[in-house]
């Protein structure tokens, strides 16, 4: 059996720790077992299932890019006392570098960057607000940053051909790992769904949906704006935010400021998304940039109307129940959509899932082989 040391922020219910959740369920873990590195001393929502599953979790402090020696030092003191493994699969982005860095000093052979979001340009207005400006700054590091990766890395991986691209430049050759899921568990079932809409009280209502963790890119103040629109036009509607984020609260008062927040329901982390795909009728996923986003490969997995941002690559276009518009409409239009949208026959897609290789049953062999193949030269 070899050890594949996965590097993460933290194993939190985002979409790459999903991802890669979802791999190392299915793998044969009697051939190929994950640890993990992780960059928070809390513990994350996946770690009792990551022990369980018999991988370790080693914590260290969390990188300051600005002033990275003291992360150099425990970084090193990992390395020296844990030399045990040959590959370091880094899922930080931009700060893939720090890792990569020191797993090279201490001849770690083989050394994978992961890339799983493709930032936007920084545009002349976000330098003149002020919340735009800590974003502008944010985005101003993470290009610096991503040049450096190529300085430690030996193999490249992305979500998609535009995260890649945005990650280590249209030059640079790399293995597009996709975001599978299990497929077969979001198949859309009446009874679920009846089940779920019963337990939250939405019977009788049109429930509008969005699954991500509460951050800027996410964009929940433009959703809640569309739910006020759709709301003002059907008012047997409810709006379902299930994630966690720094952010949450912001967006709890922001329902209330608009006077929508006794229509707006705070589900927090959830470890049944199946189930509550079930129970949502329209996806809607106005992000101000993703890579790909595993959501939207479940939304469509469970049958679900989806409108997502044009900024989201076409890639995660699999079905025909997912239309891109712009965020840069209005609110309403979006409602518009919605509405019109909203009467309709659920599909059962898991042959096109499965078709496009977002099925992991059908996938995890390829990723499995590929870490063997490394270990055996």
């Amino acid at each position: 059996m070899i050890r594949i040391l996965q590097v993460f922020t933290i194993m939190g219910r985002g979409g790459a720790e999903s991802m890669i959740m979802n791999y190392y369920r299915n793998l044969d873990r009697e051939k190929v077992q994950f640890d993990f590195l992780v960059h928070r001393q809390e513990k994350g929502a996946f770690d009792e299932e990551i022990e369980s599953l018999g991988g370790v979790i080693y914590r260290l402090s969390t990188i300051n890019p600005f002033f990275p020696a003291n992360y150099y030092k425990e970084l090193r003191a990992f390395f020296k006392e844990h030399n045990e493994y040959t590959v370091v699969h880094s899922h930080l982005n931009t700060f893939t570098s720090f890792v990569l860095k020191i797993a090279e000093e201490y001849k770690i052979p083989y050394r994978i960057a992961h890339a799983h979001t493709a930032t936007e340009q920084i545009k002349l207005k976000d330098l003149l607000h002020p919340k735009s400006a800590k974003e502008a700054l944010k985005k101003s590091v993470k290009f610096r940053l991503k040049k450096r990766i190529h300085n430690h890395t030996t193999h490249y991986f992305s979500c998609g051909e535009k995260a890649g691209n945005w990650l280590f430049g249209a030059e640079q050759p790399f293995k597009i790992m996709n975001n599978a899921i299990d497929a077969e568990k979001f198949a859309y079932n009446t009874e679920i769904s009846e089940k779920y809409k019963k337990e939250n009280s939405l019977e009788d209502q049109l429930v509008i949906g969005h699954i991500g963790n509460f951050t800027d890119p996410k964009n929940h103040t433009y959703l809640l704006k569309v739910f006020q629109k759709t709301l003002q036009k059907k008012e047997d509607c409810s709006l379902v935010l299930i994630g966690d984020g720094p952010l949450r609260k912001t967006i709890e008062n922001e329902a209330k400021q608009l006077a929508i927040d006794h229509k707006v329901h705070f589900l927090g982390l959830r470890s049944d998304i199946p189930g509550l795909c079930q129970m949502l009728d329209i996806f809607v996923f106005p992000s101000l940039y993703e890579g790909l986003p595993v959501t939207l490969i479940e939304a469509q997995a469970a049958g679900l109307k989806i409108f997502a941002s044009d900024t989201i690559t076409n890639e995660v276009h699999i079905t025909d129940d997912i239309s891109f518009l712009s965020i840069e409409d209005a609110p309403s239009v979006w409602a518009d959509k919605i509405l019109e949208a909203h009467k309709y026959k659920r599909a059962n897609n898991f042959d096109k899932i499965k078709e496009h290789g977002y099925d992991i049953k059908s996938g995890v062999k390829a990723f499995e082989d590929f870490y063997i193949s490394l270990t055996s030269n």
